[in-house]
């Protein structure tokens, strides 16, 4: 190699290598503020730590990412390889997003009881997920256990400094809050979700559970007692009715909000043309209900498809254990072709798991938990069972390739195996959602290509999901940006598909408390069809299915803009 090209390869790596470090960086920062994320999404390290809710504790972390941002920004992408040239886009959109959520901090204006945005929530749904392997993995739970009490009562300070500045949190939210904590406190400590340890072989397990035991009765439950009573005698009286749930009606959710669409759907599009662009696709679907609907039912009217669909007792389930074996018989099937519509991908099977009954009553119907980055926790489809007669036997195949296979499951597994990767885009989480939800439902819609589907009436369950899905569009910004009601918001939804009514009112809870988020699915799955029909187009007959969810999946978590370049990049390839 000649003195200029010594000098020209020293000149790549030198940004490159700032890159590296300050993705790096990022990681640390954001897990280190989000330890519980962290262990949801099992990334080791982070499991001994809690966050800090305060105002300060926001602040101190938005500005370590700005810092991130800001040096960032110095580095010239002109100068880095192409591999990086994405790692510089990708960090840049996550950084501005992680930032933005913590200076919004919509969160303090929703206490609620859903698992991602409200910080107690979290930890009931968190603490479980660990993954104790070994007696210092045992010693870092412990370690969080004794942080909960000041973590509890901080969370507490946080929303009576929201009150005093106007951010008030909904009715609706505050008493989902009162009823998760006055369920754990029934509790005896035997079936404590907190106290649910599955420990390793080389620890004394008596004497283990004996002292987790003691924090639990001596301090942690304690504190839970005092945020519940914080939030019944300060929070309960002063709480927004359901006619002003939307974030809009505190100091700063107009603002808030617009960020939190951006940061969710990693697109610049508009609360307005969201809103618009959910009207559209519902006047689009009304064609497939009445195909659908005259097939599998005889009838072509669609008010009459949803409503057979909901009143016939032959499509709700027995029992729980019935559902987690539809479940589990799709997702069998998922599995035995996936090879035709993917590359190969060397991950572990997905686990089914019951949702806790102490989270049900505001849980969604599932969700999926990622698998620990060391193997040692597998991921996981949860699945709501209780209730079972009120559950529909045709919502839960799409559910199933929704979480597992071809979705969530093989997405996000599958990007836990990309080493060469920034350790960010190998855990995908809520800084992506456009791109993991979009994959998700666009699973539900792959899945009836692959042949999945048992029946016209799963397909039916498929389409409804996909109502659903183009419902949040407008209910997420008819409330939060527009103004609707709570009872709006249920009666639009409750017109468009053919869900249940306590589904309806546990969806728009959710939207609620977690403004945003619900818009990721839809616009997501939106542009990973537009890319393909590009693909499609402008290949012919060399298009390949497997390459193209190669080229989808190949690249762990990338904004929705980043993806096009992946994709575009990957058509001009195989146009060669």
């Amino acid at each position: 190699m000649s003195v200029d090209d010594q000098s020209s390869a020293q000149a790549t790596a030198e940004p490159n290598e700032q890159l590296a470090r300050l993705s790096a960086e990022f990681f640390q920062v954001k897990h280190t503020a989000d330890p519980f994320s962290a262990t949801m999404l099992g990334v080791s390290g982070f499991d001994g730590l809690v966050p800090d809710p305060s105002r300060a504790g926001s602040q101190a972390d938005a500005a370590k990412i700005s810092d991130i941002e800001r040096r960032l920004r110095d580095i010239d992408p002109d100068g880095l390889n192409p591999a990086d040239r994405i790692n510089h886009a990708v960090l840049g959109r996550l950084a501005w997003g992680v930032r933005s959520d913590l200076e919004h901090a919509l969160w303090e204006t929703g206490a609620s009881a859903d698992g991602y945005s409200a910080p107690q929530a979290m930890m009931f749904m968190s603490l479980p997920a660990a993954s104790l392997t070994d007696a210092a993995a045992v010693e870092q739970y412990i370690q969080r256990l004794t942080a909960l009490p000041p973590f509890l009562d901080a969370i507490l300070d946080r929303y009576r400094e929201a009150k005093a500045d106007g951010r008030i949190p909904t009715r609706v939210g505050v008493g989902q809050a009162m009823d998760q904590l006055t369920g754990h406190l029934s509790l005896s400590l035997a079936d404590d979700t907190l106290l649910g340890l599955r420990l390793p072989g080389d620890v004394d397990h008596d004497r283990v559970r004996a002292r987790a035991s003691d924090i639990v009765s001596e301090s942690v439950r304690p504190a839970l007692r005092r945020l519940l009573a914080g939030i019944e005698d300060e929070l309960l009286p002063v709480a927004r009715a359901d006619d002003r749930v939307g974030v809009r009606f505190v100091p700063g959710g107009e603002e808030g909000y617009r960020d939190a669409v951006r940061r969710h759907t990693t697109t610049d599009l508009s609360p307005e043309e969201i809103h618009q662009i959910g009207l559209d696709a519902l006047a689009d679907l009304r064609q497939e209900w009445a195909e659908l609907g005259g097939r599998a039912l005889g009838t072509s009217d669609v008010a009459e498809v949803m409503s057979r669909l909901r009143d016939d007792r032959s499509l709700r389930f027995g029992d729980g254990s019935q559902i987690v074996a539809t479940v589990a018989d799709a997702l069998r099937r998922a599995e035995e072709v996936r090879d035709k519509w993917f590359p190969a991908y060397d991950i572990a099977d997905c686990v089914i798991e019951e949702i806790n009954p102490i989270e049900a009553g505001n849980a969604a119907l599932a969700h999926y938990r990622p698998p620990a980055g060391d193997g040692s926790r597998p991921g996981a489809h949860c699945v709501l069972t209780t209730d079972p007669q009120e559950r529909f036997v045709y919502e839960y195949e799409a559910l199933a390739f929704h979480e597992s296979t071809p979705g969530h499951h093989l997405q996000i597994a599958s990007a836990q195996t990309l080493t060469d990767l920034p350790d960010y885009r190998r855990f995908l989480d809520a800084e992506v959602c456009g791109y993991v939800e979009g994959w998700g439902l666009y699973s539900e819609r792959l899945a009836d290509e692959m042949g999945l589907y048992t029946s016209d009436i799963s397909r039916l369950g498929m389409l409804s999901f996909d109502a659903l899905r183009a419902c949040r569009l407008v209910v997420d910004t008819g409330m939060h940006h527009l103004g609707w009601s709570r009872q709006q918001a249920m009666e639009f939804m409750w017109d468009n598909t053919a869900t249940t009514r306590a589904n309806v009112r546990n969806e728009i809870d959710r939207y609620i408390s977690w403004p945003g988020q619900a818009l990721a699915y839809m616009i997501g799955r939106r542009e990973i069809r537009r890319l393909r029909a590009v693909a499609e187009d402008r290949l012919g007959a060399r298009f390949d299915i497997r390459g193209f969810h190669g080229a989808v999946l190949g690249n762990g978590a990338v904004p929705l803009g980043v993806l096009d370049q992946i994709v575009t990049g990957w058509i001009d390839t195989a146009s060669l």
